[in-house]
């Protein structure tokens, strides 16, 4: 049945983010388009981004979908470029994980969705935690392949979110809120892990 795979899926996504939790922003190069394509694969990254497809199918009106991944890829240059600039905020990294946590509770609740400023400008802060952490990673040189490749990376998660989003919609119909609930506290549950490596 259609409700056992997105239960099934959800519980894997959580698994994956348990076994790759410590891969957040640690011992990664930052200086080829190839490092760059690689790097959202990061359980950090890879959830928040998925996460962002599946909200904005699942909670914007219909023909806006595209707002939820635009406003994350636009926050995620603006932010990278202040933290090149050197500008951060206290316990960055636990703000990536946290992230991970705020999608997931958007996800419990899209079904009664915040308004369309209140869910994008959450969007747009999380992603800022992002950006922020790899404006900072910046080397000397070759900096922008790897943006280059991060970017063309997080837009292929944002599409591959936005999938997993229409598929649920199509194949459960009324009963995919119970399954972006589902999905939601298992995103949450493996944000909040992820943030408990970080202050053990």
């Amino acid at each position: 049945m259609p409700s056992i795979r997105v239960r099934r899926f959800g519980s894997l996504l959580l698994l994956a983010s348990l076994a790759g939790a410590a891969q957040a922003h640690t011992g990664h190069g930052t200086s080829s388009l190839m490092e760059g394509l690689a790097h959202p694969f990061g359980l950090d990254h890879l959830l928040a981004m998925v996460a962002v497809g599946v909200w904005s199918v699942s909670a914007l009106p219909a023909g806006k979908a595209w707002q939820g991944p635009a406003t994350f890829l636009l926050a995620l240059i603006v932010s990278a470029t202040l933290g090149m600039l050197g500008v951060t905020v206290p316990y960055l990294e636990q703000g990536v994980s946290l992230s991970v946590v705020l999608f997931g509770l958007m996800l419990v609740v899209a079904a009664r969705p915040v308004p369309v400023a209140v869910g994008l400008g959450l969007v747009a802060v999380a992603s800022s935690f992002h950006g922020l952490a790899h404006g900072a990673e910046t080397p000397e040189s070759g900096f922008l392949g790897y943006a280059v490749g991060f970017l063309l990376t997080t837009a292929a998660l944002h599409v591959g979110g936005v999938g997993v989003g229409l598929s649920i919609r199509r194949w459960l119909g009324q009963r995919s809120g119970l399954a972006l609930g589902g999905l939601g506290t298992a995103l949450s549950a493996a944000g909040v892990y992820l943030f408990s490596q970080l202050t053990a």
